[in-house]
């Protein structure tokens, strides 16, 4: 057993974990911000999907990864905002805006693909992934001195571009949300959109910046599965990221560091169900890991934040009764 695990747990492994975690990172931070504002955004996992294809099938075209990543955070934007629109504007239920957007990343995605390249049904269930891989991927970076450091170097050194910048991304979502005026303003209306609107917020405009902020995130995690951590796009290739993230985001307690250490641990169940296959392990058994680890990992928070509740609950009424 213990010789099993050596050979599990090397370098390799815990750089897949970063890996892995990349665009669910991305996707957690869309809904950490979103969740601020007081909006529920279930539609992560189509707007990763749609971007993804606009992001690999642009790169193909122009013969730039630069021209595809922008694709995508365009196309992510977009779409969020029309979310908003359905959401704000025509009173729709986000929940539903959200499910027609997942159902459109599922299967809309696919019809597109034969639209825009003419493919007969047969060709393109067979070619969706090779149509659009192109030589313009985003780039790996390797750091300079931590390359070089043994282990280290090569867990933190030569990953995607868009992989440091996610991390990244986790401290500026923190300060943009706790040390910025918008920041602020985002949170109020969250909080308390009556109280928000009586000091002068706009309510609607604020909305729409946290879904459009989400749109930005879910473009960039998209992006990334077409253009880094795939060789193109194929159908479904986001495999249930986005529902994962609004998981990471709950048992993070809805901020930005909090939600990182979830989505690391959501990245570490899915490399290790990839691990175990590649030892053998048959894929059925290996493949649930990281859906069993998110239903299991919110059993317990729910148990945890209803016996948290239950604590203060005695707390207070021991000291009202004192």
């Amino acid at each position: 057993m213990l010789d099993f695990l050596q050979t599990l747990f090397r370098a390799d492994f815990f750089f897949s974990i970063l890996r892995i975690t990349t665009p669910i990172l991305f996707a957690t931070l869309a809904a950490v911000i979103v969740e601020k504002a007081g909006i529920s955004n279930i539609g992560l996992e189509g707007i990763m999907m749609i971007s993804a294809l606009f992001g690999s099938l642009c790169a193909y075209w122009a013969s730039s990864w630069i021209a595809g990543l922008l694709a995508a955070l365009l196309v992510g934007v977009l779409v969020a905002l029309l979310m908003g629109v359905f959401a704000f504007n025509l009173k729709t239920d986000v929940i539903l805006v959200g499910i027609a957007v997942n159902m459109i990343g599922s299967g809309g995605t696919l019809f597109l693909v034969k639209v825009i390249t003419n493919l007969t049904e047969g060709k393109a269930l067979a070619s969706t992934t090779s149509l659009a891989v192109s030589a313009n991927q985003i780039p790996s970076i390797s750091i300079p001195l931590i390359r070089d450091i043994p282990l280290v170097g090569e867990i933190l050194s030569g990953h995607s571009l868009l992989t440091y910048l996610a991390f990244a991304l986790v401290f500026v979502t923190w300060v943009l949300l706790y040390k910025t005026a918008p920041g602020l303003n985002l949170r109020a209306v969250g909080e308390n959109p009556h109280a928000a609107s009586s000091v002068g917020v706009s309510v609607l405009k604020m909305r729409y910046v946290a879904i459009g902020l989400s749109g930005l995130m879910a473009g960039f995690g998209g992006a990334f599965m077409s253009m880094s951590y795939a060789a193109g796009w194929s159908q479904d290739m986001v495999a249930g990221r986005g529902f994962i993230a609004l998981a990471a985001q709950a048992m993070g307690g809805g901020e930005p560091l909090g939600s990182m250490f979830s989505a690391l641990l959501f990245g570490f169940a899915q490399a290790f169900g990839i691990k175990l296959s590649s030892k053998g392990v048959d894929s059925n058994l290996a493949s649930p890991i990281p859906y069993v680890v998110t239903i299991l990992g919110l059993l317990f928070f729910a148990l945890f934040k209803r016996r948290s509740g239950s604590l203060r609950h005695r707390a207070h009424k021991k000291g009202a009764s004192k």
